[in-house]
């Protein structure tokens, strides 16, 4: 039903100035249908049959058309606000616009900028979403959030990412760049990671204000020229066999895992990790999985005589599947065999520090260079490190496992003090 309207003899419907009601009378209308409310002509509150949700209409002809206006529902919208708006209305449609197209169109573009309008830091949840997959190992994952986390979510996390240009990167990388070179070289690959995803994604346009060649590069210094690589202290060669014979005099699991560090040149990570369905004892193999490797890689280690029978005589036990477990289960911590080292007190003839153990790799790294004649590469896989190019690795089929432990024998007679002569491999 429409109230306030008449039809004329001709059968034209013509509207007729309805009663200006009050906001009182407005509110004790409850009869569904159209009611007139009076003061710009054509705006009516429409009554739903249910009786309870009340809308503004404003009805009126555009371009020769009849057409409704929604100006939103009653009681949010007061009267005066209804009538101010369709005042405006008619003024924008007597100027010769159409509201409700422009409506649409208001809409569909806050719909595409919204669609657009993603910031920083959902940008790079939803980048890390599918990013932090690629690894296995967790201290990765973590370390890839940290830094995002740390320095660039607080200063352009609010930030849509269609927003952010050189200066807001410059601002992140700056303050550190000469301090912690290495955390900010790495911050800044992972801030162009992230601009990078929504750029593809469709929600940002242009150059990648994060990009190194080119761009950042012509500002900031070059990492290589601004710190030098911080080696871990490591024991001295002509110390190796005195500082062996002190640590198979100590006791305690972090001894031990220290002492099995040493006879296969390991990461601290993978000797804590150890569990024993990974040694095989009667092949002298030790597996280490990808998930537990840097390079994500599987890893295998070649185990000498020495030691097959330090691992024989090591206890076991049933609630634990670790080969060097903590006091209370559960893994060994870095600290308690970093402790080891520490309190025996044998230090790097270079800088003065005190050994630690990931520097024994830089002693095996020394003797097999310094002191043997084994190929290069050899000792690269023994330390689990990339040989070669891409394309040479995939025809790679071997790891050379009987060639390396023939070299990590002779590397454990040395900590052993058993030879001081170069050893040369034999050839065939």
């Amino acid at each position: 039903m429409v109230v306030g309207m008449k039809v004329e003899k001709s059968g034209n419907r013509m509207p007729k100035i309805a009663k200006e009601l009050s906001p009182v009378e407005v509110k004790r209308l409850t009869k569904p249908g159209m009611h007139a409310v009076g003061g710009v002509t054509g705006l009516v509150l429409q009554i739903q049959p249910d009786g309870n949700s009340r809308h503004w209409i404003y009805r009126t002809t555009i371009g020769g058309k009849r057409r409704h206006l929604g100006l939103g529902g009653f009681p949010t919208v007061t009267l005066a606000m209804a009538r101010e708006m369709a005042r405006e209305a008619f003024m924008s449609i007597r100027a010769g616009n159409d509201p409700i197209e422009e409506r649409k169109a208001a809409q569909a573009a806050l719909t595409a900028t919204q669609k657009r309008g993603l910031t920083f830091a959902d940008a790079m949840e939803k980048f890390l979403a599918i990013k932090l997959q690629e690894f296995d190992n967790d201290k990765h994952r973590k370390q890839w959030r940290a830094t995002l986390d740390k320095y660039a979510a607080p200063a352009i996390g609010k930030m849509l990412v269609a927003d952010i240009g050189l200066p807001d990167v410059l601002r992140i990388l700056e303050p550190i760049w000469l301090d912690k070179t290495e955390t900010a070289k790495r911050l800044r690959g992972r801030i162009e990671a992230v601009l990078s995803w929504a750029t593809v994604a469709g929600h940002r346009e242009g150059e990648n204000p994060a990009r190194w060649k080119g761009n950042l590069s012509e500002i900031l210094p070059k990492p290589s020229k601004v710190v030098k690589v911080a080696h871990h202290p490591a024991l001295a060669l002509d110390d190796a066999a005195a500082w062996f014979a002190d640590l198979q005099t100590r006791d305690g699991m972090g001894a031990r895992a220290l002492e099995f560090l040493a006879l296969t040149a390991s990461r601290s990570g993978e000797i804590r990790g150890a569990t024993w369905d990974e040694i095989d004892l009667d092949k002298g193999i030790w597996t280490v999985p990808a998930a537990r490797m840097k390079m994500s890689r599987e890893h295998r280690v070649p185990l000498t005589n020495e030691a097959v029978a330090m691992l024989k005589a090591m206890p076991r036990f049933a609630e634990s599947d670790f080969v060097f477990p903590a006091a209370k289960g559960g893994q060994i911590s870095d600290m308690t065999i970093s402790a080891v080292m520490r309190r025996q007190g044998f230090t790097d003839s270079r800088t003065g520090r005190t050994a630690v153990p990931h520097g024994m790799r830089s002693t095996f790294r020394d003797w097999a260079a310094e002191r043997t004649e084994y190929p290069r590469d050899m000792a690269e896989i023994a330390l689990a490190h990339q040989v070669g190019g891409e394309v040479e690795r995939a025809y790679r089929r071997g790891d050379q496992m009987e060639k390396r432990r023939a070299m990590m024998a002779a590397w454990g007679r040395f900590l052993r003090g058993e030879q001081g002569q170069k050893v040369v491999p034999l050839q065939r």
